[in-house]
């Protein structure tokens, strides 16, 4: 793999163009070639792209549409080849504006958009979220450093960032290389839910990913593959888990860690960025006599690998985002697979999820210039800000208990009658896999068939009964059935809510962060939090993204502010900054009153996106937009400065 390269001339004949444009992804292609020559004739109206079909393939263009397109483009990509391939002009705001409009659709504030859109594009050939400032210019002779823990996704683009503006930071790693959960997840079928041209960093972008959705050893070598290229290996400290972290005004951060030989140490940094995300510690389901089982036992994201299911019994249970992915991988071999599934899940029609990238929409990449880019837009439109009216209640719309809006009652439609078609043959399964609440009231799933191919295979089993206890033979479920096996596997997600455990987090006066907390975790744009003198989160509370947006995005958004607050810290000659608890305060209350007004925010269902008392601790429910703008600068006037 490589990152991207500048595209290469086009030299192929018409018929090879036409060849590799039967494989282009079409959404982006009109955008694509009026970028490339500044003409906007070639975005005709009938054309656009319909706002209530952008998650369908090919965003639901009829066959003569997409013979149209393919015209279109075939006659700009020969002119375009035949001129000698010149450098595409830079487009204008207003050019900038145009295009969008036309791929969005009608009643969007596409100028509000247009300085993000700039930053995506890349349109000046620069990486424009850059820090621009340096630790020697700003304060010249000032001695700074930064801890970092943890080495995953957010990790590697705080280490980046901070390698740009000169600071020194060290990243305390507790596993043995990069990568962070998918480093961790090797269950079988693993693999993102996000295209990649998404799930990436805007400074390391790729046309050769091989997969529309990379299994977990691509995305592992990815990241690995920045942390070497980008030069940030020297500076990890692998297998050393930070304990406990404390503040002294006159110190700093002083660090407790444990390094692979078990010996504990104490470190220092002026300032803290915790990495460690989200979805770390795996929860374990809370039954009786789990500890009875007298067969093998593990969590998905800790695969046990030396446990063969080959021809056993295994009992899976959990039917989250990992169960869907690894069920239907080890009922391939597994004598019988036993399915225990509290809740359904909603599943958005996904035809190429298992593919490869074809050939020939690999070479427009190469070749046509800011097409991969603008297939990157578009991803990011039709699964964020383009669908947020899905999932946002509409106060009038009654009940509320399976859609909470004519478009969420639409989207209900289409899933529904996406599972009724894929189960038609099995009534029996059709009544168990239809869910009773709205869409993304919890994680929706992605599929391409598999799920329903795999549970109408003869050794899988759908149970549906409450599992009442666990013995040493397996699983007995609340209507008296024993159901005995020889392994289980725990597809039961992660303790998503209690951030930052098991570490202890100490801040000024001897506030611990736990107990401030008190079961609830909060952070002023999910970054900084009051008490705690430089230290800032990252995939921090309330910064998940419920409609398959790239959490990648929100790590870079959270980057350029918290390296904008050492900004600030450093050119004022501070020694730290602490949010305004009334600043912290308002904002979490907004938040939490936009939560309320989600999908996920009025249903009942049982979801890790709430806490133990059921408050949205997770959850980001505003548009992506609106997360950038909050983030491009850090305010003075929020802070408290020392």
């Amino acid at each position: 793999m490589a990152f991207a390269s500048p595209v290469r001339p086009i030299t192929a004949t018409d018929a090879e163009l036409g060849a590799a444009l039967d494989e282009a992804e079409l959404p982006a292609l009109l955008p694509a070639l009026a970028h490339l020559t500044g003409d906007l004739s070639v975005l005709r109206d009938h054309l656009r792209p319909d706002p209530l079909l952008i998650a369908e393939p090919q965003a639901g263009f009829t066959p003569d549409q997409q013979a149209e397109i393919r015209a279109i483009a075939l006659d700009v990509l020969s002119r375009y080849r035949d001129a000698g391939c010149p450098t595409p002009p830079v487009p204008t705001s207003e050019t900038l504006a145009a295009i969008l409009a036309f791929a969005v659709g009608p009643g969007v504030d596409v100028g509000a958009y247009v300085p993000l859109l700039e930053e995506e594009l890349a349109v000046t050939g620069e990486d424009l979220r850059a820090p621009g400032w340096r630790l020697d210019e700003v304060a010249p002779g000032r001695s700074f450093s930064v801890a970092i823990v943890g080495a995953g996704m957010s990790g590697i683009v705080a280490a980046y960032r901070l390698s740009q503006v000169g600071i020194p930071y060290t990243i305390y790693e507790k596993n043995a290389d990069v990568g962070g959960t998918w480093w961790e997840n090797t269950y079988p079928g693993c693999r993102v839910d996000n295209p990649n041209h998404n799930y990436s960093y805007t400074f390391a972008q790729k046309h050769d990913w091989p997969y529309h959705y990379s299994p977990q050893p691509v995305l592992a070598g990815y990241f690995r593959e920045c942390v070497d290229a980008f030069g940030l290996r020297p500076h990890i400290r692998f297998s050393t888990e930070v304990e406990l972290m404390e503040w002294s005004d006159d110190a700093g951060w002083t660090l407790t860690v444990r390094g692979p030989d078990g010996a504990r140490e104490t470190v220092t940094a002026d300032a803290v960025v915790s990495a460690v995300g989200q979805l770390n510690r795996p929860k374990y389901p809370d039954i009786a006599g789990r500890d009875r089982f007298a067969g093998p036992s593990f969590h998905s994201a800790r695969w046990d690998h030396s446990v063969s299911l080959a021809g056993k019994r295994v009992a899976v249970i959990g039917t989250g985002a990992s169960a869907s992915q690894f069920i239907p991988v080890i009922a391939e071999t597994a004598g019988e697979v036993v399915v225990f599934q509290r809740t359904p899940n909603w599943y958005g029609p996904t035809p190429e999820y298992h593919d490869e990238v074809p050939g020939g929409l690999r070479w427009l990449y190469d070749h046509v210039p800011f097409y991969s880019q603008w297939n990157r837009v578009w991803i990011f439109w039709r699964t964020s800000d383009g669908v947020l009216a899905t999932v946002t209640v509409d106060p009038a719309w009654e009940p509320k208990d399976r859609a909470v809006s004519e478009a969420s009652e639409l989207a209900r439609q289409m899933l529904t009658d996406y599972l009724t078609a894929e189960f038609a043959d099995r009534p029996d399964l059709l009544a168990h896999v239809i869910p009773e609440y709205p869409v993304a009231a919890k994680r929706a799933l992605r599929d391409n068939g598999i799920w329903a191919r795999t549970l109408k295979r003869p050794n899988v089993r759908l149970v549906t009964e409450k599992i009442s206890e666990i013995n040493a033979e397996g699983v007995v479920t609340a209507d008296g059935v024993a159901h005995d096996v020889d392994v289980i596997v725990y597809g039961t997600g992660f303790s998503a809510s209690k951030f930052l455990t098991p570490m202890r987090v100490v801040g000024r006066d001897g506030i611990d962060l736990h107990d401030q907390w008190d079961g609830t975790a909060r952070a002023y744009l999910g970054v900084t939090v009051p008490n705690m003198p430089n230290f800032f989160c990252m995939y921090g509370p309330n910064t998940n993204i419920v409609i398959n947006g790239s959490i990648i995005y929100f790590s870079e958004c959270e980057t350029r502010y918290l390296v904008d607050c050492l900004r600030v810290v450093l050119a004022g000659g501070h020694r730290s900054l602490t949010v305004r608890s009334e600043v912290h305060d308002a904002y979490n209350e907004a938040v939490a009153a936009e939560n309320r007004r989600m999908a996920w925010g009025v249903s009942g269902v049982n979801t890790w996106y709430k806490n133990d008392t059921g408050t949205i601790t997770q959850n980001w429910p505003f548009t992506l937009l609106e997360y950038w703008q909050r983030t491009r600068a850090a305010d003075p006037a929020d802070y408290e400065w020392r």
